[in-house]
């Protein structure tokens, strides 16, 4: 650990993904452990955008798969290729470097003649579909990712325990955590948070600002999760709820919990919410309203940083409920080992919706 996180772990700590509460393993976590993104072919993403292109526009609609690469460096490859400024580019999410990632970028042509795409050649670059719509495509216009990941050298569990954990997942859904990426490498984004909180560094980029920002609101959110697992389990409802309805983000306060309310619940209807700390007070009450209130006083110097920088309360979905879940069970032959020696590998495959993460599934399942 840096010098700096020690310095402002009093002040600022730090609650890491790997310390969290699982929904289904209490502390410790599901048994089993397996090797993760061995390989890019391993952790396969398809994006799939909320509307289909038209046909016909002013701007070039590019389904592109691309392998170890990033989303934004190809982005700015893409307007130099064409010849217009990086903002002429669009697209609707970042996507894993490390990784087979397909998805849409849009190129304005309004000012210039369309290009031969065939002409654009870059390593582990493949356009896949081109077509034309008559806007630029905007941040989040995802409906769905669907993902392809591989665990390789599956030890310490069964197929009938992994399987108990899709079975669970499908009934009652994941913990919806943002994940590791969300703080950049080695929690530095939450670092750098600190830093400029408490006075001691300055971000002047506006980009870098909401970064840092995301990733200090994100850790209050999970840890407010963390501790309603703790306290009161995963499938269980607490009076002063604030539920979403279910695929959208309309919300309304519970401040007791009926039996319809739990019929709704039970059948993924509805969903309790956690606060996305900011300005404001918190729509939470009664035992919610206390759990989340202790967790912001524990956090205080983080949530008055995020305050101060003018971000408004606002609710996530705690649950997240994979679509089209499935595993499937193999052994893969090990030459690096030994000829003779078989390995446990596992696909699993599924879709979540536009902000989740994958690996707030796979957390669930093994340990990676």
């Amino acid at each position: 650990m840096s010098e700096t996180v020690l310095d402002l772990s009093q002040e600022y700590p730090i609650i890491k993904v790997e310390d969290l509460f699982y929904a289904h393993a209490g502390q410790s976590g599901p048994l089993g452990c397996a090797k993760f993104k061995t390989r890019a072919s391993d952790f396969i993403v398809r994006e799939v955008l909320s509307f289909e292109p038209e046909g016909e526009g002013t701007h070039a609609f590019l389904y592109i798969e691309k392998t170890n690469t990033n989303t934004e460096w190809l982005a700015r490859q893409l307007a130099r290729f064409v010849g217009v400024e990086a903002k002429e580019i669009g697209y609707a999410g970042l996507k894993d470097r490390n990784a087979v990632t397909s998805q849409w970028f849009s190129v304005n042509l309004e000012i210039i003649d369309e290009p031969d795409w065939n002409d654009f050649q870059l390593e582990g670059v493949k356009i896949l579909i081109k077509t034309l719509h008559r806007k630029k495509l905007k941040r989040g216009a995802i409906k769905y990712n669907e993902f392809e990941i591989v665990l390789r050298d599956v030890q310490q569990t069964t197929d009938e325990i992994l399987q108990d954990h899709i079975s669970k997942i499908q009934a009652s859904g994941v913990p919806n955590y943002f994940s590791q990426q969300r703080f950049g490498h080695d929690y530095n984004n939450l670092t750098r948070a600190a830093c400029w909180f408490k006075g001691e560094q300055k971000i002047k980029k506006r980009a870098d600002k909401s970064m840092v920002l995301s990733a200090a609101r994100s850790m209050v959110f999970n840890q407010m999760l963390s501790q309603r697992i703790q306290t009161s389990g995963w499938n269980e409802l607490m009076d002063g709820e604030v539920m979403m309805l279910s695929g959208t983000h309309s919300i309304f306060s519970v401040p007791e919990i009926d039996d319809k309310i739990k019929m709704r619940f039970h059948q993924n209807d509805i969903h309790p919410t956690t606060a996305l700390w900011g300005r404001g007070e918190l729509n939470s009450e009664k035992k919610l309203l206390a759990l989340e209130s202790n967790v912001a006083n524990d956090l205080s110097n983080w949530c008055d940083g995020l305050e101060r920088q003018g971000l408004k309360q606002e609710r996530r979905a705690a649950r997240l409920f994979p679509e089209n879940l499935s595993i499937k069970f193999e052994e893969e032959s090990s030459e690096a080992i030994d000829r003779e020696s078989k390995m446990e590998k596992v696909t699993l495959s599924f879709s979540l919706p536009t902000g989740t993460y994958a690996t707030a599934v796979l957390r669930e399942i093994i340990q990676f």
